[in-house]
């Protein structure tokens, strides 16, 4: 996955405006105060909240 950082700086979560993190091991990108995963495809952000996947308590990764 491959992110320019101009992007990750400029992206928000859709849901409550703050900044995510890539998580490069599951190819998706991370809201930690919603904890909720958005997929990148094709090195492209899908940033819909119906995309989204919640975050796995024990492991803070997308669950399965």
């Amino acid at each position: 996955m491959k992110i320019a950082r101009e992007l990750l700086e400029i992206l928000a979560c859709p849901r409550c405006k703050g900044a995510v993190q890539a998580d490069t091991e599951h190819d998706c990108l991370v809201c930690e105060n919603c904890k909720l995963a958005y997929p990148v495809r094709d090195n492209i952000p899908v940033m819909l909240i119906d995309e989204a996947q919640p975050l796995s308590d024990s492991s803070e990764h997308p669950s399965a």
